[in-house]
């Protein structure tokens, strides 16, 4: 057979079931084969949205996504999608067309070692050299992107090995096997939890990647542990959950932060070091840690640990829940949660106008369900949902957090209703990362997909001036305007709103969420209110708690 059917029914063997691409002429050969297979090719507009999409779409299946594009520039385009799915350990592979295997010595057109540009950003890069290694090729390109922990991986097709014909056939899938930590170790984190007067619990991305979110709650139920989440594993612990301490992540002293001044031990499951940097949760480097998670820890000067148990996830804190029973006195800890969630409730009747980004994701947060998704961009609208917005189940809220990519809301909601088709998914996003793949929206419509996006617009690059303007007293080269989004959404098809005041949000919100369409609400924000936090911030506020 061609060697291009046979990388097909490579693709189709690992269960493939939809490519994010835009192709070019080297993968004419690849796009042929493609048309006669189950494999739905989503053509897109932009390659980085294509690798936005794969990379959503990884997250929320655990399941390898694929983005396609051609040599050159398009290969280029992908980069900022395929390593942002490497740094938040979202399974990806990448599949790049490039030119005969005879040019690679020279100058050829378009020509740059795609396979070389991608090997800082992936977990394995390759180019096949002869048709009877695709089988191998495919199978190691998916087993290591998806073997924990997951990441992204390349695979460069040159369009004359795609010609050629090919005797090789698929390899089967072989599942790999789970192993646990030595009980000699198991035991002696178990004497130090024991010992230990305040443990807390800090979960991250991995507790999500490995299904162990129920295990984690028996665990923390079993020893009245509170838990804190990072940005990318909300709902690890549902938020209404009263061992729940929320979210931490903010580079500032918030309320969270006070939990981790009493703990005298951290109980680190699932969590990187690229989630949040332990200098700030443990800037005098001197908190007892437990590291539990399925590969060492990092080598951090502020994250010396006591004890590492590596291995299997679930496995692990099930036998840690099985051995334990500890039932730690909690009254602080208590009395800190009732102090966010008081902190939090407090701009619910809010009237201002333009809104306060607390009112607006309150509001956003009642209109939809607990099952339902929602994908952020990145900037100040990100700080402040990753801080307060509620989530009861994992994998509701994705956030672009270790690489940090403006542009990912747009693409990552339409493959988030691919992957969740039964929810409903809303996208926010600020006026500046709105534009930056906006087009897709075009690829929506096309394929008949329906979700709303929330802008929240201040005409500027809102993160980045909060910053510039709390280090440097002024900001510079921050601010933009932006095109009418009513006529913009119109423009595809889509339908728009704007808000005028805030008592209308909830109410367009409530009717968006139920229009079969895409839609754009656009939301004028405070952007005051970002300074507003910085100030209640830069004093002790664990002095509030008492």
């Amino acid at each position: 057979m061609k060697a291009t059917d046979l990388f097909v029914k490579c693709l189709e063997n690992e269960g493939v079931e939809y490519i994010f691409g835009l192709p070019g002429e080297e993968n004419e050969d690849l796009m042929i084969s493609l048309s006669e297979s189950k494999i739905k090719f989503i053509t897109v507009r932009h390659e980085q949205g294509a690798a936005f999409m794969a990379d959503v779409y990884g997250r929320l299946t655990q399941r390898a996504g694929v983005c396609l594009s051609t040599l050159g520039p398009g290969a280029t385009n992908l980069i900022t999608g395929v390593a942002d799915a490497n740094m938040d350990s979202a399974p990806l592979v990448a599949i790049t067309g490039q030119g005969d295997l005879i040019k690679h010595h020279k100058e050829a057109h378009q020509y740059i070692d795609i396979s070389d540009a991608f090997k800082p950003i992936t977990k394995w890069t390759t180019k096949i050299v002869d048709p009877e290694i695709i089988p191998e090729v495919v199978r190691k390109a998916f087993k290591i992107a998806q073997l924990e922990r997951p990441g992204a991986t390349h695979i460069e097709f040159p369009e004359d090995i795609a010609r050629k014909q090919a005797k090789a056939v698929p390899l089967p899938i072989n599942q790999t096997a789970k192993y646990i930590p030595h009980e000699s170790e198991i035991a002696r984190a178990l004497e130090i939890i024991k010992s230990a007067k305040c443990p807390i619990i800090l979960a991250g991305n991995g507790v999500i990647r490995t299904n162990a979110s129920s295990v984690l709650k028996e665990f923390a139920e079993k020893n009245n542990i509170h838990v804190a989440n990072t940005f990318m594993s909300k709902g690890v612990l549902p938020d209404n959950h009263e061992l729940s301490l929320f979210t931490l992540g903010m580079q500032a002293k918030d309320y969270v932060m006070c939990a981790f001044e009493k703990a005298d031990l951290v109980l680190s499951i699932g969590y990187e070091i690229v989630e949040y940097a332990p200098s700030f949760w443990n800037p005098d480097k001197n908190k007892r840690i437990i590291h539990i998670g399925t590969e060492p820890c990092e080598v951090e000067e502020h994250y010396s640990v006591a004890v590492e148990l590596v291995g299997d996830l679930k496995c692990t804190l099930e036998r840690l829940t099985e051995l334990s029973g500890f039932n730690k006195d909690s009254a602080f800890y208590r009395k800190l949660r009732k102090k966010i969630i008081e902190e939090f409730e407090g701009y619910r009747n809010s009237a201002d106008f333009p809104m306060k980004p607390q009112k607006v994701l309150l509001d956003i947060r009642e209109s939809m369900h607990r099952e339902d998704i929602l994908i952020s961009d990145v900037g100040a609208h990100k700080i402040w949902i990753s801080r307060m917005f509620k989530a009861y189940l994992p994998n509701t809220v994705i956030i672009s957090n270790g690489f940090a990519s403006m542009g990912i809301a747009v693409p990552g909601a339409l493959s988030a209703k691919l992957a969740r088709p039964k929810c409903r998914v809303v996208a926010i996003t600020g006026d500046g990362g709105f534009l930056m793949n906006a087009q897709e929206i075009e690829t929506a419509k096309r394929m008949g997909i329906s979700f709303v996006i929330v802008v929240f617009t201040d005409s500027r690059y809102g993160l980045t001036e909060w910053k510039q303007v709390l280090h440097l007293k002024r900001q510079f080269g921050q601010r933009f305007t932006n095109p009418d989004l009513i006529k913009f959404a119109e423009s595809f098809g889509a339908l728009g709103f704007r808000v005028n005041k805030a008592e209308e949000l909830l109410p367009i919100l409530k009717k968006a969420m139920d229009i079969n369409n895409v839609v754009i609400i656009d939301v004028p924000i405070d952007f005051e209110e970002n300074f507003r936090l910085s100030e209640k911030l830069s004093r002790n506020v664990c002095l509030d708690i008492g």
